[in-house]
């Protein structure tokens, strides 16, 4: 039967609703994180995500891209096209946005060390397209500072890396005045450990120091106009409340800092712009369809207050624990975007936590942590001097360990990991198709195509635009039009960025680590007691080389491992990242190591690990034991346990105690073999 909703006095409240209402907004700009490899299998991903609703790209580079070497670089070995999309030169960029119109696209490239570089070949393709610079819209990470803190693909030493970030800003601005030069990116350091406190003070504070570095390489007129184009990348855990909290935090944060200490009157260049991609730290392995629920209430964050409103989404698969998301997982992350902004009514409604006391009680508290924190950053002379005394980088281990403490005890609860772990095998990740796997054949394929193109070009023209790069490093100016003189000229993405390391240096972190687990005395009693009886027979305290081969630079869970093996006792060599399977060898030559951790998280484990272990066997301590660490899907975990290595730890493996203890145990049965 129809209801009549007039006479029910359901038609009253409607209205009534209806004067709440303004007129919608439009949604934000949906994204999906993608780009594997090849240039061409990645425009075909593109093209067919634009089809499905998709309005910008988010273009996701390999490790080589990231880090500044050609895909037949001996460091890139196993890791062309494994987490991104090869580029090497000019060529590999147009086959990447072929068919894409680029003045009617909006790009983000998440590129931090060469994004001068990347931005430079974009500006080539577009050229070759008849685009003007003017026409392009779009997003350079280029927060290079939060690389030393986070992910690990820094090229250059925090100074001339500052100056680079600066030379895109100063010249985005002019030249391309609808760019975002720099995302000032808090996204890697919640991924990191960060805590909303952290996540706001540390993005502000580098962003502080961008915008202090340009300030005197434009005219005062034109700074408020540099200012509107900094733009932000967040995070957002499931914790929405606090995650919304902390969105209208950074918008006045960031309003005062534009208004009080850089004089921006107009409030639209005082506004706090932001995308988002939501928490991957948090996804499971474990039943990882839950791992849905987490994603959508992560959006909720940065989506309810249309006051702290994203520019632009993207959203993780469901399955990014396991491995690479297959098209449709990328496709189902897009429609709950798609769902959330057409079916529902939230883009039809002014912000809805406008005067709630307890909102404004929690955002002033977090306001109050960022500015004593900032406030103590200032202290030390700002961003690049607390990244040079690893004052950032002690805090974040230090808030990560709690973090993972806190899991292992209970205390945070994570469903399907440390509560209702029972539950039914899910379907989604039955058979071998639940992970996309790359073609092994690519990496062949990207160099042949990176030596035909070597050969092809004009050596001339490639040598005298590196001279002129050169020569502008050397002399202070801005390196973006000699690089996309470079980029027309046909130079590689290694030849520019070793021309300026030839200039800058090279950055190499420091490999201690520091801090302590955080776990109590009891927690780690038994295992400490098994360490100091099995320095008794070896003769020595048992020692482990803890390594990361390739150019993976995540190294959050080697530091943890580190800490934590620290605390049970064992004398612990780190040896930092970026390492090539002979220099992981001679390390465990020279240190005579009982037990040998990789930490491999971009996907090349089966190469590198397979390396490092016939190495191991040429030097004659193929009987030390090797256990492997990372996002390895269970087809490849067992190949590695099959090919001699001891233990393959996973996200699942959450316990960091009850993985020293199992490492304990497996030197204690080699040390039984060998005796």
């Amino acid at each position: 039967m129809t209801e009549n909703y007039a006479e029910s006095g359901k038609g009253l409240a409607a209205d009534a609703n209806a004067e709440a209402r303004v007129t919608p907004d439009r949604p934000w700009l949906f994204r999906t994180y993608s780009g594997h490899s090849s240039a061409r299998e990645s425009n075909k991903l593109y093209r067919s995500n634009l089809e499905k609703g998709q309005t910008g790209l988010s273009i996701a580079f390999d490790l080589p891209t990231q880090t500044g070497y050609d895909s037949d670089h001996l460091l890139a070995k196993g890791e062309v096209g494994k987490v991104g999309v090869p580029i090497s030169h000019l060529g590999d960029m147009e086959a990447l946005l072929d068919g894409i119109p680029l003045d009617k696209m909006n790009t983000s490239m998440t590129i931090n060390a060469p994004a001068a570089w990347l931005l430079a070949l974009y500006v080539a393709t577009a050229e070759r397209q008849g685009v003007r610079r003017d026409q392009l819209s779009g997003t350079t990470q280029n927060d290079i500072i939060k690389e030393y803190l986070s992910r690990g693909t820094y090229i250059f030493p925090p100074a001339p890396s500052l100056k680079l970030i600066a030379d895109v800003v100063s010249f985005t601005y002019r030249e391309i005045p609808k760019w975002n030069p720099t995302n000032v990116c808090s996204y890697h350091l919640q991924e990191a450990g960060a805590t909303p406190v952290q996540e706001l003070a540390y993005a502000l504070a580098i962003a502080i120091e961008v915008l202090d570095r340009v300030r005197p390489l434009v005219p005062e007129e034109d700074f408020p106009t540099v200012v509107g184009r900094i733009s932000f990348f967040v995070n957002a855990g499931v914790r929405f409340v606090t995650e919304m909290c902390k969105m209208r935090a950074f918008t006045e944060l960031w309003d005062d800092i534009c208004r009080e200490r850089y004089g921006v009157e107009d409030p639209k260049l005082r506004r706090f712009r932001y995308g988002v991609q939501v928490n991957s730290l948090g996804l499971t392995e474990q039943q990882p369809e839950n791992n849905v629920y987490r994603i959508l209430l992560e959006m909720l964050a940065v989506t309810l207050s249309k006051n702290a409103r994203a520019r632009a989404v993207q959203l993780p698969a469901w399955n990014e624990a396991l491995g690479l998301p297959r098209p449709w997982d990328q496709q189902w992350s897009l429609r709950l975007q798609q769902i959330v902004a057409y079916e529902t009514d939230l883009l039809e409604y002014g912000d809805l936590f406008d005067g709630s006391p307890v909102v404004e009680k929690k955002v002033e508290e977090l306001k109050a942590g960022a500015l004593k924190e900032l406030a103590q950053i200032d202290d030390m002379g700002g961003a690049v001097s607390a990244v040079e005394n690893s004052y950032m980088k002690r805090r974040l281990v230090e808030s990560n360990a709690l973090r993972l403490a806190a899991i292992e005890r209970g205390e945070q609860p994570v469903i399907g990991v440390n509560r209702y772990t029972d539950g039914e095998p899910s379907p989604l990740t039955a058979g071998d198709g639940s992970i996309l796997t790359v073609d092994a054949m690519a990496e062949k394929e990207q160099i042949e195509g990176l030596k035909k193109w070597r050969e092809s070009r004009d050596a001339a023209k490639v040598d005298a635009a590196l001279k002129d790069l050169k020569a502008a490093a050397e002399e202070g100016k801005n390196i973006m039009e000699p690089s996309i003189a470079c980029a027309h000229a046909g130079v590689t993405t290694g030849e520019w960025a070793e021309t300026l390391r030839s200039v800058y240096g090279e950055y190499r972190a420091p490999t201690g680590v520091g801090g302590a687990s955080s776990q109590s005395a009891d927690a780690m009693a038994e295992i400490r007691a098994r360490v100091d009886k099995l320095e008794n027979v070896l003769g020595t305290r048992l020692k482990m080389l803890v390594g990361k081969p390739g150019l993976d630079g995540h190294s959050n869970g080697a530091e943890q491992i580190a800490v934590r093996a620290r605390d049970a006792g064992l004398e612990v060599v780190y040896e930092g990242i970026r390492l090539t399977p002979d220099e992981i060898v001679q390390a465990a030559l020279q240190e005579g190591v009982h037990v040998v951790g990789l930490s491999i998280l971009s996907g090349s484990h089966v190469t590198l690990v397979a390396d490092v272990v016939a190495k191991m066997d040429a030097a004659g301590i193929g009987d030390v034991p090797v256990v492997v660490g990372g996002i390895i899907p269970p087809d490849d975990a067992k190949r590695l346990l099959e090919s001699g290595v001891a233990a393959v730890y996973t996200p699942k493996d959450f316990d960091l105690t009850r993985i020293l203890d199992g490492i304990v145990s497996i030197v204690e049965d080699a040390h039984k073999q060998a005796a």
